[in-house]
């Protein structure tokens, strides 16, 4: 049975209310961006709140209280959930943006700062520094624990969590595939060129290619072929495991698109990737969130 609240899947522009920027790069452009992706691209886009209700609000956690920004539609009650996990760089002005797209598609969407706890990785303008400092002392631990609270908030903030999704990138595109395989209110999820393997840590003990069998809801994986970090043959070896599987998971492999293809204020944005991307997230969750 449909539910009525739940968006229908409209185009790129329709559904994000997107304007390019059309100067170089400001004081006024780069305000709100992180410091270590300065300078900020021409390319970048704006949504604005227009209909919305947004801003930042407090998540409390077992250790105090989490920053995330939210923005949900006006006028639509109890709207379907997006949970959007930052990419390395934070929650930063990108992130707020892109909080405010799902928003404009009819969403209730929420970003945590799942750095807060360690200090602000935005005024970090040295990526080594905020590896070292912050991004290297968030556990798979503490993040799924962090996810739960942000969605006892939103039980109480006005959020459906009975049809809600999760969706990240980079670093939170990893965080997408380890939630699918352990928080069952989730939905469905949609991880943007999340890392797929690596080395067993004790911060992050076993990684999405471990855990391809045991994914508890349908994942959709957003690839770039040219991605220098995730190579291909990463994402080969998770389409066969998730075939073993008999997973309801699907990948996407952009051919012309690097990491980072949906990022437009930084020079890895791949426009035609981009949007493409976008109505394949949408349509995945207008699918599966019912």
């Amino acid at each position: 049975m449909t539910d009525d609240r739940l968006p229908e899947t409209t185009s790129w522009i329709q559904s994000s209310h997107l304007s390019r920027r059309q100067a170089l790069v400001s004081g006024t452009l780069a305000s709100g961006f992180a410091l270590a992706v300065q300078p900020v691209a021409a390319s970048t886009l704006h949504t604005d709140s227009v209909n919305l209700l947004e801003g930042m609000i407090s998540v409390p956690t077992a250790d105090g209280t989490m920053p995330s920004y939210r923005a949900k539609p006006v006028g639509i009650k109890n709207p379907p959930v997006i949970i959007v996990i930052h990419e390395i760089f934070g929650l930063h002005e990108w992130l707020r943006d892109v909080v405010r797209r799902f928003a404009k598609a009819g969403y209730y969407a929420i970003a945590p700062d799942l750095y807060a706890r360690f200090g602000d990785a935005t005024k970090i303008a040295d990526i080594d520094t905020l590896f070292k400092t912050i991004v290297s002392k968030v556990t798979d631990a503490q993040v799924a624990k962090d996810i739960d609270a942000t969605i006892a908030t939103i039980t109480t903030d006005g959020g459906d969590v009975k049809h809600m999704g999760i969706t990240g990138f980079c670093w939170g595109g990893r965080v997408v595939w380890m939630t699918a395989a352990y928080n069952p209110q989730i939905k469905a999820g949609v991880a943007w060129y999340g890392k797929l393997n690596g080395e067993p840590s004790t911060e992050h003990p076993t990684h999405p290619l471990n855990i391809a069998g045991s994914l508890k809801v349908p994942v959709l994986g957003l690839y770039g072929a040219l991605d220098k970090g995730i190579p291909l043959t990463d994402v080969e070896k998770m389409r066969v495991a998730l075939a073993n599987a008999k997973s309801k998971s699907k990948l996407v492999v952009f051919p012309a698109a690097e990491h980072g293809f949906f990022a437009d204020y930084r020079p890895s944005y791949n426009e035609i990737a981009a949007r493409d991307g976008w109505d394949e997230c949408l349509e995945w969750f207008s699918k599966n969130l019912k």
